[in-house]
């Protein structure tokens, strides 16, 4: 398993855009991936999820990853949350 804990920094926060590229790219991987924000936890290949969640600027999330290619899928999904999104 890993896990990286990220402070979003978009002035949106996460909405319908950078998490439909966190969803897409969290599903190129074989790895269970979820997203923790606020106490509840989603599957972040649900785009549904991702977006119940309401991650404001400011907000904290971790991103955990756990099964065959886990290190690759959270490099991958840092790429995309460094990409402007958070720090």
């Amino acid at each position: 398993m890993a896990e990286k804990t990220y402070k979003i920094t978009a002035d949106t926060g996460v909405h319908a855009r950078p998490a439909t590229q966190l969803v897409n790219k969290a599903g190129q991987f074989e790895s269970e991936v979820t997203m923790d924000y606020n106490g509840k936890s989603v599957n972040l290949k649900s785009i549904m999820g991702v977006m119940s969640l309401g991650i404001p600027q400011g907000g904290e999330v971790t991103i955990k990853t756990e099964g065959p290619d886990a290190e690759e899928a959270l490099q991958g999904l840092d790429e995309v949350m460094k990409g402007g999104l958070a720090e």
